[in-house]
């Protein structure tokens, strides 16, 4: 059996094609049941995020499986082949399980080091379980691509720095301040980024939220979603005296707060530091401020340099989190390879327990009646016999080896194994390739 990737992402593909591929709602459902039906595809799962759809299936000829997988998408979308073709990506063998477990630990991600995709991940394989779409190969691959992920989070610092304007600014706050708890928020405005970051700043502890705008209903509004309460714009610089952090993108053409403005607040203050974030282009505050003592002010340039200096440091963390990834591969390869030595490996123990219990029977008519206890040890020391003996060759069965065929024939021809190759019952099967 052979695991296969076939997908696209944001490297690949526009948003175009991206949202026409996307298996959402119903549609998710119907398509895990397509491929389950199919005998080509002996398990399935499908992962759908908005920057990337990819099938993970188990097949026996890779060949085959990606030209039937490339159709299943054309024909389910109703896109043409040759749209979908060139933003394809095709993984088999150690290059697929590299890539899977590279998702699912965010290095493959538009930013790195983001926490979705695990969950994403998650999702898709609960899904995937409960429409009985994967079986013992995914079923294990995938409860190892989650490990690997948490091992990588929990061994590099990936997913530590800010890489986002909002994340940033929360950052930098907890810098100035120790407990956002006991800190003042101002909105300034109502830009994107703006509404993002102070939700960060709230979801961090931040309680007592105040909110201005030009248009009151806008602040009105806001307000009532962020739990604040409305300062008119008009008394703005009145209530700078109270406010600890403010974040400002009012779409003004010119500056809100202008230096002198500043000065006076702070004396009101006495000169208690305030951090101040302006995201708008043009900017709104005056950049000069950032010359006044305990003023701590950022635009988003400013901003920028701090989200590129920590996505270097996430870099070197991607680094070290690859390694952790090429380890985690050959493991799950050595198990892989263990999977065509399993039958044998079962006849074995089962030829050893046949004869073992031949001989005891021997023995125990021999000895006439001996007590419980005596019979429980010798059977305890058979037993111990047996499993010495079988546990060498056993482990050379499961390694990878070049000569893992030429290895299985040997054992088989040694221990007589070829009459009866069907001796081992289904839960056996499974129990052995679960290890």
């Amino acid at each position: 059996m052979n695991i296969l990737v076939v997908g696209l992402n944001h490297k690949t593909a526009g948003i175009e094609i991206r949202e026409k591929l996307a298996f959402d709602g119903p549609k998710l459902g119907r398509a895990v049941d397509i491929l389950k039906a199919s005998p080509d595809i002996k398990e399935n799962l499908i992962l759908s995020t908005c920057n990337r759809v990819e099938v993970y299936v188990i097949v026996r000829e890779p060949d085959a499986g990606t030209e039937h997988i490339r159709k299943f998408l054309s024909d389910f979308h109703e896109i043409p082949r040759d749209h979908l073709d060139k933003a394809l990506y095709v993984h088999t063998g150690r290059k697929a399980l590299a890539h899977i477990f590279r998702v699912a630990s965010s290095l493959d991600s538009m930013i790195v080091g983001e926490p979705q995709i695990l969950g994403q991940m998650k999702e898709a394989f609960d899904f995937a379980l409960n429409k009985k779409s994967t079986s013992v190969y995914l079923n294990k691959l995938m409860k190892k691509t989650i490990s690997v992920a948490k091992r990588i989070r929990t061994e590099t610092k990936i997913s530590e720095s800010a890489v986002s304007i909002s994340f940033a600014a929360v950052e930098l706050a907890k810098k100035i301040f120790e407990d956002l708890s006991t800190k003042t928020f101002m909105l300034i405005g109502a830009g994107e980024m703006a509404e993002l970051a102070a939700r960060h700043l709230i979801n961090n502890g931040v309680k007592d939220v105040f909110i201005t705008n030009r248009t009151y209903e806008r602040a009105e509004e806001l307000a009532s979603e962020f739990s604040g309460t409305v300062v008119e714009f008009d008394r703005l610089l009145d209530e700078l005296v109270r406010t600890d952090i403010v974040i400002c993108s009012t779409g003004a053409p010119d500056y809100v707060i202008f230096k002198d403005a500043m000065h006076d607040v702070m004396k009101k203050r006495k000169n208690r530091p305030v951090f101040m974030i302006d995201i708008s282009v043009p900017r709104n505050i005056d950049p000069e401020i950032n010359d006044i003592d305990n003023v701590y002010l950022y635009d988003i340039d400013s901003l920028q340099g701090v989200i590129n200096i920590n996505i270097q440091g996430r870099q070197k963390e991607a680094e070290k989190a690859g390694k952790i990834v090429g380890q985690e591969v050959e493991a799950f390869l050595q198990w892989q390879a263990s999977l065509s030595a399993v039958p044998t490996i079962i006849a074995l123990r089962e030829k050893a327990e046949a004869i073992r219990k031949s001989e005891l029977e021997k023995t125990l008519g021999k000895l006439g009646g001996i007590g419980q206890k005596e019979m429980q040890s010798i059977e305890a020391l058979t037993r111990s016999i047996v499993n010495k003996l079988i546990h060498l060759p056993t482990a050379a069965l499961k390694s990878d080896t070049e000569d893992k065929d030429a290895m299985i024939d040997i054992v088989k021809r040694l221990f007589d194994l070829n009459k009866n190759p069907e001796n081992e019952t289904n839960s056996e099967r499974k129990n052995e390739q679960e290890k």
